[in-house]
C-alpha cells in the first residue's frame, strides 16, 4: 500500500477517534467526569480543556496551516495518549488503554507517513523516499 494511502488512512482514524471522543466529553459530561474522577483526576477543570485539546489536534494536522503547529499537534497527541494509557494501567484498568494504544499505533502511522502524502515536509518525520518497506510489503 502506498505510504500516502497509509497517511490519509491512518489520519482520518486518528482524527475520529479524536473528535468522536471530544464529542462524547460534550454529550455526556457527567459519565466522563466520573470517568476521570475514577482516574483520579479533578474533572471538573480538565474535561473542558481536554474538548478544545481534542478538537483542535486533529484540525491542525488535517489543516496543516503550518509544519511546526502540526508537528506540535503530534507532539501533544503523543503525550495525551502515553499519559492516557498510562493512567488506565496506573489505576488497574487496562481495557482503558486500549484506545490510546490504537491511538497511538495510528499516530505512529500517521507521522512516519506525512511527508509522502503532504507538499509541505515535516523536518521530524522520515522523508517520502524512506517509505520504501511499507510500499514494498
Amino acid at each position: 500500500m502506498p505510504a500516502s494511502y497509509v497517511y490519509w488512512i491512518s489520519t482520518a482514524l486518528l482524527s475520529l477517534l479524536y473528535l468522536s471522543s471530544a464529542a462524547l466529553y460534550v454529550s455526556k459530561p457527567a459519565f466522563v467526569r466520573q470517568a476521570q474522577a475514577d482516574l483520579g483526576y479533578r474533572a471538573e477543570h480538565l474535561v473542558p480543556f481536554m474538548v478544545v485539546v481534542k478538537i483542535l489536534g486533529p484540525v491542525a494536522i488535517l489543516s496543516r496551516v503550518s509544519v511546526p503547529l502540526s508537528d506540535l499537534a503530534y507532539a501533544g497527541i503523543l503525550y495525551h495518549l502515553l499519559l492516557s494509557g498510562m493512567a488506565h494501567l496506573g489505576v488497574g484498568k487496562p481495557k482503558g488503554a486500549i484506545p490510546a494504544i490504537i491511538g497511538l499505533a495510528l499516530l505512529a502511522a500517521s507521522f512516519t507517513t506525512q511527508n509522502a502524502a503532504r507538499e509541505a515536509a515535516s523536518p521530524y518525520a522520515p522523508q517520502s523516499g524512506a517509505h520504501h518497506l511499507i510500499t514494498k510489503g
